[in-house]
């Protein structure tokens, strides 16, 4: 869908969120949007580019909400499909922020699927540049600014931790030693793994057991379990 203006209730309808509540984000300038003679407007890719930086302050229920509505209509997009085990490294030898999303880079070549690691890594280092994706907690979701369909042969995730961790931007300025590489091939299934993950790393206990995992295979269970932990809250 082109990158067009959406009304209030054109935007409460497409990331799930009840149109009171986004006309209280709105007026209370937390999105980016513009009131024109009593009537907002609300530019789709101003919106996605929100989403991206701000779904972790977002509630629980908001991100769950957001989850619903990017699946609707459509096939789920389940991690642990995304995820191969050749694409999970628990001890990736980066020692900062270049390294490490050349090292993500490398760890999605593992799967066969990249048809464009130059390009990926632009992309990814373009997105940083703007503002960091990490988060609290130790975690960050780098990913490209916009959904890249001919730069991997499918959409894919890789997990890996850096042990050491090391200064990558998270807002309560501590290190971060997690990182989830989203390559998505569209906006709304981008949109659906960023909320799904928002929701077990942000509200179990996942980054901390992950941090003391150095075995792949070991970690790619825990992410499966905590997955099946946020689909069952959700029924």
């Amino acid at each position: 869908m082109p990158y067009r203006n959406m009304t209030l209730q054109e935007l409460a309808v497409h990331i799930g969120i009840d149109v009171r509540e986004v006309k209280r984000l709105a007026e209370r300038g937390r999105l980016p949007g513009q009131c024109v003679r009593g009537e907002w407007r609300f530019n789709r890719a101003q919106m996605l580019d929100w989403l991206q930086r701000e779904m972790h302050t977002l509630d629980e229920q908001q991100i769950r909400d957001l989850e619903r509505a990017m699946a609707r209509g459509r096939d789920e997009v389940i991690v642990g499909d995304l995820l191969a085990p050749e694409a999970v490294d628990m001890n990736l030898p980066a020692r900062s922020r270049p390294s490490v999303l050349r090292e993500l880079v490398r760890l999605a070549e593992r799967t066969g699927l990249v048809y464009d690691p130059a390009g990926l890594i632009e992309s990814i280092e373009e997105r940083e540049a703007l503002r960091t994706t990490a988060l609290p907690k130790g975690i960050a979701l780098p990913h490209p600014r916009r959904p890249l369909p001919y730069a991997t042969a499918d959409p894919l995730l890789c997990l890996a931790r850096v042990p050491g961790g090391l200064p990558f931007g998270g807002p309560d300025g501590r290190l971060t030693y997690l990182f989830v590489l989203i390559l998505s091939h569209d906006e709304r299934a981008h949109l659906g793994v960023l909320a799904r993950l928002a929701l077990m790393f942000t509200t179990t206990d996942l980054p901390a057991r992950l941090r003391e995992i150095d075995d792949a295979e070991e970690a790619l269970a825990l992410i499966l379990e905590h997955e099946g932990t946020v689909l069952t809250k959700r029924r």
